[in-house]
């Protein structure tokens, strides 16, 4: 059996073909993290608050999703969803958008994830600053939101922005079910080429991780500097 050379003109010739679809990767991205960030906010919440319940629901929903793979939360996600809608409030949700079981996976993802992000942040700001804001008239609200939360801010931003290149790699599950982003039309490519270029086209496909996460990386970098002067 003849062995195929590796062909690199092909790497080079697939990437436009392949940027066609990097929208839909940053679009559910994007969405999962803006998504997500809400929800580890609200989890933070309960996991900072006096209430037992609270604390204990935050936690224990922050363990369940840090112990499951994202692989199966997106099959649990795709598949049980539909049936759940379906015997719960007799939805057909059977022809959504891929798109969107993506999303609400790696929102449930983020969420735990980067709700320890925001509770570890908030916690390492000393408590002084928030009884000093308060002793010079600030409500206790005005105090969390305009003195504790942006020292918070700066203090999570690293941890913040590994969450989120973390979640951009992770996002490359979604052509498992279906969704047609980067790596699902490099699949398509190397289908349409009766499984030949698998080498190339999974190179190029590394190549635009390889810019996104240096792209963000020095966004979050500078974007920390900026914040941190003074």
């Amino acid at each position: 059996m003849e062995t195929r050379v590796f062909d690199v003109s092909m790497l080079w010739q697939s990437l436009p073909a392949l940027l066609e679809y990097l929208d839909v990767t940053l679009l559910v991205g994007i969405s999962s993290i803006c998504l997500g960030s809400l929800l580890g906010g609200l989890l933070a919440y309960g996991k900072l608050s006096r209430n037992p319940a609270g604390r204990y629901i935050a936690h224990g929903y922050t363990y369940i999703m840090r112990c499951t793979p994202s692989i199966v939360l997106l099959f649990i996600v795709f598949y049980g969803l539909p049936q759940l809608a379906e015997a719960l409030f007799d939805w057909e949700i059977d022809d959504w958008h891929r798109g969107i079981f993506a999303v609400i996976t790696f929102t449930l993802l983020f969420g735990a994830y980067i709700s320890e992000v925001f509770r570890a942040a908030y916690e390492a700001v000393d408590k002084g600053q928030y009884e000093a804001a308060v002793s010079i008239g600030l409500s206790p609200w005005q105090s969390v939101w305009q003195v504790m939360l942006p020292q918070a801010a700066v203090i999570a931003l690293p941890n913040f922005g590994n969450a989120v290149i973390n979640l951009l790699k992770e996002g490359a599950l979604a052509y498992t079910i279906g969704l047609i982003d980067l790596i699902g039309k490099g699949n398509l490519i190397i289908a349409q080429n009766f499984g030949a270029y698998g080498l190339e086209i999974y190179l190029a496909c590394m190549l635009v991780y390889w810019v996104m996460t240096l792209a963000i990386e020095q966004g979050f970098n500078k974007l920390e500097n900026y914040l941190a002067k003074g």
